[in-house]
């Protein structure tokens, strides 16, 4: 697995009645297929997997497998049970998934100790590359750079670093400073600070933005050292990236159908649902951006 390069993280799409859309599913990712993203992953916090059933998680990576064929597809499997989340892996790995990603959970007493020990039980076990993401606004954890270092160091079977711990970009400093090129580092976060990420080292972008092409276009110019034309395209879609980080994902699902990758914005109970203002502004923000633009195909930049 090379962690690296624009993997988005995908929503999980529902029919009105809440059930699966695997429809949808096949849709999506043909449309990521078509941008020429380099992996996807499922099954994380966009992807509302907290709000599935184990079946419905199995049906979620079968489907994404089967529509997937050659791109790999990474599974969020994070869970507050270390035999849980091997569990997962398992499954994840029986269906085909490339790797899998995993966050620390809150105790109530924190303990680097434990999750060192939580990880370490985890790769031992895992028959699949593993993604350690950082991510303290989800999980509640702050893991210290001196806790990653000694992980990498003395555990094997991360294949990748997904860095969401604000602020990043001495973070991403840290880590690659020490690692270089042993270890990929993604950012996240809607790609909020991405010119700033790219500048600091990341190797790309792994998070739901809904128009991935923006983030290839801003890796392919980092990549050339050109600056001026990485900040242009951060700037011109900084609104955009900027709304996206409202809480909940229901603008992302509205986006993705405006995409028409999905065929329904609908976000499982009790998650709110786009209202009209969120649509309204989100076809302001895209006409004052993309004006003309089909949202259907992959966007030229």
């Amino acid at each position: 697995m090379k962690f690296k390069g624009v993997i988005p993280i995908l929503v999980t799409p529902f029919n009105n009645d809440e059930s699966v859309d695997v429809n949808s599913i096949h849709t999506m990712i043909q449309l990521m297929k078509n941008i020429e993203v380099d992996a996807v992953t499922i099954l994380g916090v966009l992807g509302e997997a907290n709000r599935l059933t184990d079946d419905e998680r199995k049906l979620v990576i079968s489907s994404a497998v089967e529509a997937a064929d050659q791109l790999p597809i990474i599974v969020g499997t994070s869970s507050a049970g270390t035999r849980t989340v091997i569990n997962h892996n398992e499954i994840a790995n029986k269906l085909g998934a490339t790797a899998v990603m995993v966050t620390p959970h809150a105790e109530p007493t924190p303990s680097e100790e434990r999750i060192f020990n939580h990880f370490d039980t985890v790769l031992r076990a895992a028959s699949v590359p593993v993604i350690l993401q950082d991510h303290p606004a989800s999980t509640g954890v702050h893991m210290s750079d001196n806790l990653i270092f000694r992980m990498l160091d003395e555990l094997t079977g991360f294949a990748g670093i997904k860095l969401e711990s604000v602020p990043t970009a001495p973070k991403l400093r840290s880590l690659k400073s020490r690692y270089k090129d042993q270890i990929h580092i993604l950012t996240g976060l809607g790609a909020l600070y991405g010119a700033y990420d790219l500048e600091a080292g990341s190797d790309g972008f792994n998070t739901g933005f809904a128009f991935p092409e923006v983030l290839i276009a801003l890796l392919r110019e980092a990549k050339i050292n050109n600056w001026s034309s990485v900040f242009d395209i951060y700037q011109r879609f900084l609104p955009l990236i900027v709304y996206e980080q409202h809480p909940g994902v229901a603008i992302r699902k509205e986006l993705l159908k405006l995409r028409g990758a999905i065929t329904n914005a609908r976000v499982r109970s009790p998650g709110a649902q786009g209202t009209e203002d969120i649509k309204n502004t989100l076809k302001h923000i895209i006409k004052n951006i993309l004006q003309g633009t089909n949202l259907t195909k992959p966007v030229k930049l």
